[in-house]
């Protein structure tokens, strides 16, 4: 038996429908009314196909994630209307809090659609399981993976859309210093605790081509590990290790085309590189043998080697001015949110692989 994925990715999915529902989380204020009156209120007299689609199917994945969680747990009989009421309870938080921002507009019919979605999702989950296509993904996922591999399955779940934020550096997740530093100075700003924030003897460098290209090696590698953290044989590690090579790829390619355009995506596929994708695919090759313990310390080694190397470059004004695109945008960019997976993506991997090497001895 195993603890199903299926629980944390549905509170990954709730964070990402908050975030979408309220952001951007500013201008807050009360129009004098409650925040359920829109309950009442009649139906929009303008709506698109679009309005339609993306509320239904916005929540579809969220329904069903919570009914397989329940029939994971035992609760099978009651999966379609525990996951339901749930989301719907999400969806009339959701559109009540809405009331007090600015640029936001509660409806019923949202309600109603997002309802309708989870319900979808929920009835989608039970009738795999009845057909027992969840019990052959069980099956699979035994033959692959040892019992404590939850963490790690959803980490790698969320790599490839922690890749689609436009890194500075191919590969490049984590990036964070230069814009924590500015975000401490704005808040500081005029306190005298900004006295106390540590300021640089100079200034954040460039990467030189041999330091992006061990970035790079790093960024392809690190995924890599955690896999061989929680898959069982050589024989299926190498599968995992083409699949993952082959997504992190097309993934940056991806998100390139989104950047800059299509005819772009293959713009940061220079010479460093290039070199480093060829070195970690060596690497991936020759640690193939690797125990998972030891796989686990390697990950840790690298994941500090590679979060100091980014933190110590700048991003490019022609990056920022591709951020603040990303930050506006919506639907594929969810209003910026896909740059929080970036940012975080390698730092909840450490914790995660911590967690392993200073844990009990891992189950098989």
């Amino acid at each position: 038996m195993h603890k199903t994925s299926a629980w944390p990715l549905a509170l990954v999915y709730v964070g990402l429908i908050v975030y979408a529902s309220l952001y951007p989380f500013a201008d807050w204020r009360y129009q004098g009314i409650v925040p359920w009156a829109f309950l009442g209120a009649p139906w929009p007299k303008y709506w698109t196909g679009f309005d339609v689609a993306i509320n239904v199917l916005g929540y579809v994945p969220l329904g069903f994630l919570l009914a397989l969680s329940a029939m994971r747990s035992g609760r099978g009989q009651y999966a379609v209307v525990l996951a339901t009421l749930t989301a719907g309870m999400l969806s009339l938080t959701m559109e009540s809090l809405q009331s007090y921002l600015p640029v936001r507009v509660p409806s019923n019919v949202d309600l109603g659609l997002n309802g309708l979605g989870a319900w979808l999702g929920a009835v989608l989950a039970w009738a795999l399981e009845k057909l027992g296509v969840i019990d052959r993904w069980s099956v699979f996922r035994a033959r692959w993976f040892v019992a404590d591999a939850r963490g790690g399955l959803v980490l790698l779940a969320l790599w490839p859309w922690a890749l689609l934020f436009p890194a500075a550096v191919p590969f490049g997740l984590g990036q964070v210093l230069e814009r924590i530093e500015s975000a401490l100075a704005d808040v500081l700003q005029d306190t005298p605790f900004l006295d106390w924030l540590p300021v640089r003897d100079i200034e954040l460098q460039p990467l030189v081509p041999g330091a992006e290209l061990v970035c790079v090696m790093l960024g392809a590698l690190i995924p890599c590990l955690l896999g061989y953290c929680i898959i069982r044989s050589v024989g299926r590690r190498t599968v995992f290790l083409g699949m993952l090579f082959a997504v992190g790829v097309g993934v940056t390619a991806l998100s390139a085309a989104l950047s800059y355009g299509p005819e772009h995506a293959w713009v940061w596929f220079s010479l460093p590189v290039k070199a480093g994708l060829v070195a970690a695919l060596a690497l991936e090759m020759l640690l193939l043998w690797v125990p998972r313990r030891a796989s686990a310390a390697l990950m840790v080694l690298a994941l500090g080697i590679y979060l100091s190397l980014l933190n110590q470059a700048p991003a490019s004004p022609y990056f920022a001015q591709t951020l603040s695109t990303w930050e506006q945008g919506s639907f594929i960019r969810f209003h910026g949110l896909g740059q929080w997976l970036g940012w975080l993506w390698p730092y909840a991997a450490l914790v995660y692989v911590l967690t392993q090497i200073w844990g009990r001895e891992p189950k098989n």
